[in-house]
């Protein structure tokens, strides 16, 4: 006995898709599955909300290894290359600047630090709200408003440079 088999755009209204189902009820769990992925995918999206935390432009960078240390004033085109950018997703903390490797935020006094969970590094801000009283520290703090300290090797780069 040979048994012909049609797709479903082939077959009549009301037949069985497969021996056991109809084409109205395949439709309407077709749908319910839909629905169902299209609210989990909403829930997910309304929860993975991305914030930036801290946009900074650097100013200064200084390099370092065991034998040198390299100050050097950066321009404006060099400078909007390296800026500084951390996000927040949900609860977590991302360098968005650096391949978007997540941080731990440390809140203590009147700065916030961002810690790089592989040990790379970090990027120290002054609060918001700080920046008056934090200013009375010294230059640094009334120049800068943030440090971003990366480990490469056993040299070092850090950065200094303000909010935008």
């Amino acid at each position: 006995m040979r048994r012909t088999v049609r797709t479903a755009v082939e077959k009549k209204k009301g037949e069985p898709i497969y021996p056991y189902m109809t084409t109205r009820a395949f439709s309407k769990i077709a749908i319910l599955i839909l629905v169902l992925l299209l609210t989990l995918s909403a829930m997910q999206s309304a929860g993975a909300q991305v914030t930036t935390v801290l946009k900074g432009r650097p100013i200064i960078r200084i390099s370092e290894g065991g034998t040198e240390r390299v100050p050097e004033s950066l321009s404006r085109e060099t400078a909007v290359n390296l800026e500084c950018v951390i996000s927040r997703i949900g609860e977590n903390y991302y360098r968005a600047s650096r391949e978007n490797k997540p941080m731990i935020r440390i809140e203590a006094g009147a700065f916030i630090t961002f810690v790089s969970v592989d040990g790379a590094g970090y990027v120290r801000m002054i609060a918001p709200g700080e920046k008056k009283a934090v200013s009375l520290m010294g230059d640094t703090e009334a120049k800068f408003d943030y440090v971003e300290h990366l480990l490469i090797g056993l040299k070092s780069v850090t950065y200094y440079g303000t909010l935008r």
